[in-house]
């Protein structure tokens, strides 16, 4: 569908951004202005007043660039194939590459001066007491920040850092051939994209030769992606030595001021629910009616989606009514959101797919969509506007420089919203396949989110301390450390085939460097967050302070605004509960 067949209703409205190109050129000129004042502070000593006036002036052209990048950045998504509108982001990428030449000075001077001296320029000037916590966490890396001449020389060298993963992608979706197979006289065309949709196959047959078929070729390659991804944990341990980390891990885990210790607690809690996993493995042997359960079954679905539509008209009320949960002024605030058209909701012809929230502090948080009247449309619609939500309240709740909020709990107030809609309207339904469809929806959330990137996590771990012990890491050493994690996390209810020990070689999360487990610990928080709602254990307003926190206090200290403590294991189980009383949910419809 073309974009201007689309009712303006379900188009977002960019030009409470800028109403038109001019005013976008105004200000891009007026930035490029700005940015030249900066020159100003190269190379004095800071004092009370110069200290403040370099910060707000960075706050300020920062603020104003983000503006820009969020602009061009919709613009060029609600039709890619636009020139004229990616020329304008490549002008305002530009802008913003200027800006951090000019203003790569700031931080490393701050630094120079003592902690002492600081708080002393803080005290002369209570201007800065707002700034308090950027500078405190800036002087956080005082110890891991090198001279200037081994900053400079880390820097050119990091030039050639990210390459194995660049290697890496090049070869699994470029130069990697897969064979296709047949099934049953038809022909299937293998890749990466397409082996996603072949394991959820309902023929068992289709998923078997795919599986097969795709790790008989990544084993082919093995030893390439082995030296490939141990080279990369060389580049992250060297680096994190350099700058006088105890470890990679620590290293990390330094930006989201986390202790490791969340991070071992996450793996030693995993373990020791591990029982919860293995009924799942259990009930789906069942449903699926076979003697053995093989790695190739485990992404089958339990229940189709049945031809029910959800439209986007009916799904805003269904939203809006399972949030309710959260406030009358939550909901008002969505309500506003929808108005005000923050959503940009139906496919067109060269629109970017998937869906995501985005904004700046001086814009609406905005949301896109690809919505075609599937549960998961819907539930992409309240797992974005909690995205939209938590920007929303962070944002109109402290200055710029603390108007935004760490990756480690990004997706928690998204994933709130998920599981409350999810839980409403198995609540509310009759229909019975609806229900069952929803609960195996959870089940594949939590065992993918929770188990899985757990299992990752757990891997990730162990290869990085055989490397930091200078231990050898080949291929077979990865790929048979890779099977061990299997066996324990599958049990006894799932034949362990060979083919998996190869697995590793197409997660390129590997590559993030200890990323995963915040996907573990957010959806962990969101089921803590969810059943505290429910049982009135954790107050909405308690659950609203954590969503106007933004980076005005560390992720773990936010989280417990929310009733949230990572640092014990509870909320780990709390989430595994979740997950073992959907299971018992779902038995017992089906077998009813």
């Amino acid at each position: 569908m073309n974009r201007e067949k689309i009712e303006e209703c379900y188009k977002w409205d960019l030009s409470s951004i800028f109403s038109s190109r001019e005013d976008l050129y105004e200000e891009m000129n007026q930035v490029k202005e700005k940015i030249t004042e900066f020159d100003n502070y190269k190379d004095i000593q800071y004092d009370e007043d110069s200290l403040y006036e370099v910060l707000k002036l960075y706050m300020e052209v920062s603020r104003r660039i983000s503006k820009l990048e969020v602009y061009v950045s919709l613009l060029c998504d609600e039709d890619t194939s636009i020139n004229k509108n990616r020329e304008l982001k490549e002008e305002v990428d530009n802008l913003s590459s200027e800006f951090i030449k000019r203003t790569y000075f700031i931080e490393p001077n701050i630094l120079k001066l003592d902690k002492e001296e600081v708080d002393k320029l803080i005290d002369k000037n209570e201007k800065l007491e707002e700034y308090k916590r950027y500078i405190d966490k800036m002087f956080r890396y005082k110890e891991h920040t090198l001279s200037d001449s081994e900053e400079k020389l880390l820097a050119e060298l990091s030039k050639t850092f990210g390459n194995n993963y660049e290697t890496y992608e090049l070869m699994k979706d470029s130069d990697m051939v897969f064979p296709n197979f047949v099934v049953d006289y038809e022909d299937y065309e293998l890749d990466n994209s397409k082996y996603s949709i072949y394991i959820e196959d309902d023929n068992r047959e289709v998923r078997k030769a795919a599986f097969e078929d795709m790790y008989e070729t990544f084993k082919q390659y093995k030893n390439v992606y082995g030296n490939l991804i141990t080279a990369n944990i060389k580049e992250e341990v060297a680096i994190s030595r350099i700058k006088k980390y105890k470890s990679a891990l620590e290293a990390a885990m330094y930006h989201d001021e986390l202790d490791t210790r969340i991070y071992d607690n996450l793996i030693a809690t995993i373990n020791e629910r591990m029982n919860v996993l293995h009924k799942y493995y259990e009930l789906k042997k069942k449903v699926l009616g076979v003697s053995e359960l093989h790695l190739y079954d485990v992404y089958a679905n339990l229940i189709n989606e049945d031809r029910k539509e959800y439209d986007f008209e009916s799904s805003k009320e269904t939203v809006l009514e399972a949030l309710s949960i959260l406030g009358e002024e939550y909901t008002s605030i969505v309500k506003k959101g929808i108005q005000d058209r923050w959503i940009d909701v139906y496919p067109n012809k060269g629109k970017r797919t998937g869906g995501y929230s985005s904004g700046s502090y001086d814009t609406n948080p905005y949301v896109l969509l690809n919505y075609q009247d599937k549960y998961d449309d819907m539930s992409t619609l309240a797992h974005e506007l909690g995205h939209s939500m938590h920007s929303y309240y962070t944002r109109h709740n402290n200055p710029y420089q603390y108007g935004h909020y760490s990756i480690f709990v990004a997706e928690v107030a998204s994933t709130v919203n998920e599981l409350i809609l999810a839980k409403h309207v198995i609540k509310n339904s009759n229909n019975k396949n609806e229900k069952m469809f929803i609960l195996n929806r959870l089940m594949e959330l939590f065992r993918a989110t929770i188990y899985r990137q757990t299992m990752f996590a757990e891997f990730e771990k162990k290869i990085y301390q055989m490397i930091e012990e200078d231990k050898p890491v080949s291929a077979d050493i990865l790929s048979d450390e890779y099977y061990k994690l299997n066996e324990i996390y599958f049990g006894k209810e799932v034949y362990i085939d060979d083919y998996i020990r190869y697995e590793w070689e197409r997660i390129p999360h590997f590559y993030y460097n200890f990323y995963v487990y915040k996907y573990a610990t957010g959806l962990s928080a969101a089921c803590y967050i969810v059943n505290g709602l429910l049982d009135g254990t954790i107050k909405k307003e308690d659950y609203i302070s954590f969503l106007k926190c933004g980076d005005s206090k560390s992720p773990l200290e936010s989280l417990k605004l929310a009733g949230v403590d990572l640092s014990k294991p509870e909320v780990v189980e709390k989430a595994t509960e979740m997950f073992a009383e959907t299971i018992h949910e779902f038995e017992e419809l089906y077998f009813s």
